[in-house]
C-alpha cells in the first residue's frame, strides 16, 4: 500500500507540478508567513506558542494558555482553523512533489528509498494533530484538558522530527541525484 502511494506520487511529480509546489511555498512564505506570525506575537503577549517550539511541556502550555488571556487563546483556536490549516497543505505540497521528483530520479523503481516522499505526510500528520490538541487545550483553560494536554508536545516534537527529516531526506535525494549524473558523464 505504501509503495503504490509511493509510486503515485512519484508519477504525479511531474516538473511542473513540482515547480508550482515551490513557487506556492515560496509565495506563502513572502506574503503570508510574515504577516501571521506578527498577528500571533501580538495575541500571545510575547509568550511563544506551541507550534514554533521544539520541546515544551503539558506545564509549559498551561503557562502560554494563561499568559495569552482569554482573548489570545481565542485567536489562537481561530488560526489553527483557518492560516496553520492551510500551511501544513503548503509545505507538504512542496515536500512531497520535491521529494517525489528527486527520488524518482535519483532511485530506479522498487528501491526502498523511493518512500522517503511518504516523510512529508506524516509531518502534516502530526502537524494537524499539534493544532487540534493544543488548540483543545486552549479552548477549556482553565480547565484542565488530561491526557490532550501531554500529547500535545508529543505531536510537536514528532511534527519537527518529520519537517526536519523531509528536509534531510530532500537534501539527500538532491546529492544522490547530482553524484548519479557526474558519473553518467
Amino acid at each position: 500500500m505504501f509503495t503504490r502511494i509511493s509510486d503515485r506520487l512519484i508519477a504525479i511529480s511531474t516538473g511542473r507540478v513540482t515547480l508550482t509546489g515551490l513557487i506556492i511555498f515560496l509565495l506563502f512564505g513572502a506574503l503570508v508567513l510574515p504577516r501571521q506570525a506578527a498577528i500571533a506575537e501580538q495575541t500571545s503577549g510575547g509568550a511563544g506558542s506551541p507550534d514554533t517550539s521544539y520541546f515544551y511541556s503539558a506545564s509549559d502550555l498551561y503557562d502560554m494558555a494563561e499568559a495569552y488571556g482569554e482573548a489570545g487563546r481565542a485567536a489562537y483556536v481561530r488560526s489553527r482553523f483557518t492560516f496553520d490549516a492551510i500551511f501544513p497543505l503548503v509545505y507538504t505540497l512542496f515536500l512531497v512533489t520535491s521529494v517525489s521528483w528527486v527520488y524518482g530520479r535519483a532511485f530506479l523503481p522498487g528501491s526502498v528509498w523511493r518512500l522517503a516522499n511518504l516523510i512529508p505526510i506524516l509531518a502534516m500528520l502530526f502537524d494537524f494533530l499539534e493544532n487540534c490538541s493544543a488548540s483543545l487545550v486552549m479552548w477549556r483553560y482553565p480547565d484542565p484538558t488530561p491526557i490532550i494536554v501531554h500529547l500535545a508536545p508529543l505531536f510537536t516534537a514528532l511534527k519537527w522530527l518529520f519537517v526536519s527529516g523531509s528536509f534531510v531526506a530532500l537534501l539527500a535525494g538532491l546529492v544522490v541525484l547530482l553524484v548519479k549524473r557526474l558519473r553518467a558523464r
